[in-house]
C-alpha cells in the first residue's frame, strides 16, 4: 500500500491486484472502474481525455504538469472527455495560458470524470510496463471514506476491453458533414470552401482533428456511425474512404466492419485507415490482431517508414496491434515501431489502399505524419 503521509487522503487508486494508492482527488466525487495505462506525452492532456480511442481506460500521465495550461473548447477531440478517470504526480496549478477559459478542475467536475493528484507516477508506470496495463478501480470523496475491499473487488470484477466493441458507444448517432480545418495562427480555424475530392469517414471513435486533417488536404468529408454498410457508404459515390481511430477489441468491432470493409475495397477505390481502422483493415484483408502488454501511449514515440527509410516521431494511442506474422501475400508492412518492432502500418501492394497504426493527425511537436493526408488525397486525385 503507497499512503501521502502529508494530507488527508480524498481519492484511492485500487489495482486489481490488491495494492492501494492514495492522493489528492479533483474533478467528479464517485467512483469507476477501467484498464489502467501511461501516457508519455508532454502536452495535450484536455485532447487526450477527449480521445475516443481512451474508451474504457484510465490514463496516468508520466509528466507531471498536467493543467497547468487549462482547457479550453476548440481543443477538445470530442464533445465531452471519454477517458474514465485520469492520474497525475503533483496537483493541478492555477492555468497559465492565453487560451485558457477554464480549469481543469472544474472541466473534469462538469463532465464527470475523476482525477487523482500525488500519486507516485514513476512507480505506478513501472508496475503498468512489467505486469501489463492491469483493471483498477478509482474513487474520489472529499471526506476520505474508501471501502478498499470493495474498490478492490470492483477492479477485479472488470471484464477488460479483450473481446470489448466500444465503438458503437463512442460513434455519432447519424451522418454529418464536416468542412473544418486545422487550426492555424492567427485565423485560429477556418473553413474548406473548395474541396476536391470526396470522402466518407466511417466514425468509429473519430478524432475532430483527423477530420480537420482531411479538410485542410482538399476532402468533403461525410461521417458515417461505424455500423454502416458498404452499400450506406458507397451510396455517396465517395473518392475514397477513411476509417477512423477507435477504443476497443478490434476484433469484435470488426465482426460488423470487415464485411463492410471488404466490400468497399471491391469498389477499388483509395482507402485510408488509422489505429483502429488500421487495424479493421488489417483483419479484413486476412491478418490478425494481439492484445499488446501495456500497449503504446505517447507523443514520441518512433516509427520507420520500410518504403522510405524515414523515422518519424509519432503520437500513438493503441492496446491492440496487428501481428505482423499474420499478413497475407500482396499486404506490405509499411511501417514499423522502433521502440518494439510491432507493425504500425501496411499497404496493398498494387492498390491505393493503407493504414498506420499511429496518429499522423496529432501535433503536440512534431507534425512528421501530416504527409499522410496529401498522400490520401493524391491516390484520389490520381483517379479522377
Amino acid at each position: 500500500m503507497v499512503q501521502d503521509a502529508q494530507s488527508t487522503p480524498t481519492a484511492c487508486l485500487a489495482l486489481a491486484d490488491g495494492t492501494l494508492f492514495y492522493g489528492r482527488g479533483f474533478g467528479a466525487t464517485g467512483d469507476t472502474v477501467a484498464e489502467l495505462c501511461f501516457n508519455t506525452a508532454m502536452t495535450g492532456y484536455q485532447e487526450i481525455m477527449t480521445d475516443p480511442s481512451y474508451a474504457g481506460q484510465i490514463v496516468t500521465f508520466t509528466f507531471p504538469h498536467v493543467g497547468n495550461t487549462g482547457v479550453n473548447p476548440e481543443d477538445d477531440e470530442t464533445a465531452d472527455p471519454v477517458a474514465a478517470g485520469m492520474v497525475v504526480k503533483w496537483d493541478p496549478t492555477e492555468p497559465s495560458n492565453w487560451r485558457s477559459v477554464d480549469t481543469l478542475n472544474n472541466w473534469l467536475a462538469a463532465r464527470g470524470r475523476i482525477a487523482i493528484g500525488g500519486v507516485d507516477t514513476r512507480r505506478l508506470t513501472r508496475a503498468i510496463r512489467q505486469q501489463g496495463a492491469p483493471h483498477a478501480a478509482l474513487a474520489h470523496d472529499p471526506d476520505g471514506n474508501f471501502d478498499t475491499e470493495a474498490l478492490i473487488a470492483k477492479a477485479r470484477a472488470f471484464s477488460g476491453l479483450e473481446g470489448l466493441d466500444l465503438a458503437k458507444e463512442v460513434t455519432c448517432a447519424q451522418s454529418y458533414r464536416w468542412d473544418e480545418m486545422r487550426w492555424a495562427w492567427p485565423e485560429g480555424y477556418s473553413r474548406q470552401d473548395d474541396p476536391k475530392h470526396k470522402v466518407v469517414a466511417v466514425d468509429f471513435g473519430a478524432k475532430r482533428n483527423i477530420l480537420r486533417c482531411l479538410a485542410s488536404a482538399g476532402c468533403d468529408v461525410t461521417v458515417l456511425p461505424a455500423t454502416a454498410t458498404a452499400e450506406e457508404v458507397l451510396a455517396h459515390s465517395p473518392d475514397g474512404v477513411f476509417l477512423s481511430n477507435g477504443p476497443g477489441d478490434p476484433a469484435a468491432t470488426g465482426t460488423y466492419a470487415v464485411p463492410m470493409i471488404r466490400d468497399v475495397l471491391k469498389a477499388d477505390i483509395p482507402v485510408f485507415g488509422i489505429c483502429l481502422g488500421h487495424q479493421m483493415l488489417a483483419l479484413a484483408l486476412g491478418a490478425k490482431t494481439i492484445k499488446m502488454n501495456h500497449g503504446h501511449h505517447g507523443a514520441n514515440h518512433p516509427v520507420k517508414d520500410h518504403d522510405t527509410g524515414k523515422v518519424e516521431i509519432t503520437s500513438m494511442n493503441h492496446g491492440f496491434a496487428v501481428d505482423s506474422q499474420t499478413l497475407p501475400d500482396g499486404v506490405v508492412e509499411s511501417h514499423v515501431s522502433l521502440f518494439d518492432g510491432s507493425n504500425c502500418g501496411i499497404r496493398i501492394a498494387d492498390k491505393p489502399v493503407f493504414s498506420v497504426q499511429h496518429h499522423p493527425e496529432a501535433s503536440p511537436g512534431p507534425q512528421d505524419s501530416f504527409y499522410l493526408f496529401e498522400k490520401f488525397a493524391d491516390y484520389m486525385a490520381a483517379r479522377a
